[in-house]
C-alpha cells in the first residue's frame, strides 16, 4: 500500500494520478481538505481511503497504516511567507519526524519533500552534498523548517534502508490552482493575461540583473513525479540521501512569461512593478540545481524544456479549465 501525505495537494495529487496510470490504486491519501478547493484534485483518482492528517497517528487507522509499503511525504505548510514558526515546527518538522520514525521501524521506503528554499540567497551555492547542508542559511521560516528536517534526518541513527529527501526547485504545472499566492508564475501569468492582456513582473534591485531577468530553475510537475517514482525503485535504495530535484538550467521570469504568451498565440506585454518591501530582503535572484548527484542515480533522465512544459500546461489544462477563453 502507498501512503501519500499532501495527496490532495499540488505534487501529491499529480503523483497519485501518475501511479494510477501505472496500475497502482492501493493508495491512501493523507491531507487536510478543510474549506479549500483542493478536493477537486482528487476527482478521477482511484484510492483506498482518505485520512485527515491530524488523525493519522491517533490509533484509529493503525491497522490500515500497518499495511503501508512506501511513504511519499509531500504534505507541509508550503507558504514561503508563513511567519508562525510554532505552526511550522508542528506541521513541517515534528510530523515529518514521526513519519520517518514509522518508516524506519517498518523499514519501508520514505521519500519526502525538502525544498530549494533551504539554500537561502544561494551564497553557498546549490550543491546537495550532505557535508554542505548544515551550513545553509534559509531566508524564511518555511525554508528553515525544511532545513531542520534535512539536518535531523542526516543525524538520525535509525533510518529505513531506502529513503530520499528531494529539494524541489520551482515546480509548476496542473493542480496548483488552490495554492493562491504560492501558485507558479505560469498560473499567475495566465490569469493576468486573461484579465488585462499583460503580465506584471517585479523590478530588479540588483544591478547585475535586469528587470525580469531574475533566474529560477523551473521544473514541470510531471517530471517531478516521474523522478520520484523512479527513485522509489528498490534498485535505488543504495543511493539513499538528500538530492536536488531541478533541471539544472536556470531561466528568467521573462523567458517563462514569453512562453505563456506563446502558448496563447499572443505577443508578450510585460510591465515591471516595484517589489513589496517585505520581500526584498528574502528574495532569491538566482536558483539553479546542481544535478550531477541526481544524474548519477537517474542516468538518462530527461527533463521537459520550459517552453514545452508551459505549452502543455497552458493548452491541456489551463485553457480547458477556462473554456470561455
Amino acid at each position: 500500500m502507498i501512503l501519500i501525505t499532501g495527496g490532495a495537494g499540488f505534487i501529491g495529487s499529480v503523483l497519485a494520478r501518475e501511479l494510477n496510470s501505472l496500475g497502482s490504486t492501493d493508495i491512501v491519501i493523507v491531507d487536510k481538505l478543510e474549506d479549500s478547493i483542493k478536493w477537486k484534485n482528487l476527482r478521477g483518482i482511484k484510492f483506498l481511503d482518505y485520512i485527515h492528517a491530524d488523525e493519522l497517528f491517533n490509533g484509529d487507522y493503525d491497522d490500515l497504516i500497518a499495511e503501508t509499503d512506501i511513504i511519499f511525504h509531500m504534505g507541509a505548510i508550503s507558504s514561503t511567507t508563513e511567519k508562525n514558526m510554532d505552526l511550522l515546527m508542528k506541521n513541517n518538522v515534528a510530523y515529518t519526524q514521526a513519519l520517518f520514525r514509522f518508516a524506519a521501524t517498518k523499514n519501508i521506503p520514505f521519500i519526502y519533500a525538502s525544498s530549494a528554499a533551504t539554500y537561502g540567497a544561494g551564497e553557498s551555492g546549490y550543491n546537495d552534498s550532505h557535508e554542505k547542508i548544515p551550513a545553509l542559511m534559509p531566508l524564511n521560516p518555511y525554508g528553515y523548517s525544511k532545513q531542520l528536517v534535512d539536518e535531523w534526518i542526516l543525524k538520525e541513527e535509525s533510518k529505513p534502508e531506502h529513503w530520499f529527501g528531494l529539494k524541489f526547485f520551482n515546480v509548476y504545472g496542473p493542480n496548483e490552482y488552490h495554492k493562491e499566492e504560492m501558485r507558479s508564475l505560469v498560473h499567475k501569468s495566465f490569469e493576468q493575461i486573461l484579465q488585462t492582456k499583460k503580465v506584471k513582473l517585479f523590478k530588479s534591485y540588483k544591478p547585475q540583473f535586469k528587470d525580469g531577468e531574475q533566474l529560477r530553475d523551473f521544473i514541470y510537475v510531471k517530471d517531478v513525479v516521474r523522478a520520484m517514482i523512479e527513485l522509489a525503485d528498490p534498485d535505488k535504495a543504495s543511493h539513499s540521501g538528500i538530492y536536488n530535484l531541478g533541471t539544472g538550467i536556470a531561466r528568467s521570469f521573462v523567458d517563462l512569461t514569453k512562453a505563456v504568451f506563446s502558448a496563447l498565440n499572443l505577443q508578450p506585454q510585460i510591465e515591471f512593478i516595484e517589489m513589496p518591501e517585505n520581500l526584498r530582503n528574502q528574495y532569491q535572484y538566482f536558483t539553479q540545481a546542481e544535478v550531477s548527484k541526481l544524474q548519477n542515480v537517474l542516468p538518462g533522465f530527461e527533463f521537459t524544456s520550459l517552453e514545452i512544459g508551459v505549452e502543455d500546461y497552458v493548452k491541456n489544462y489551463l485553457l480547458k479549465e477556462n473554456p470561455h477563453c
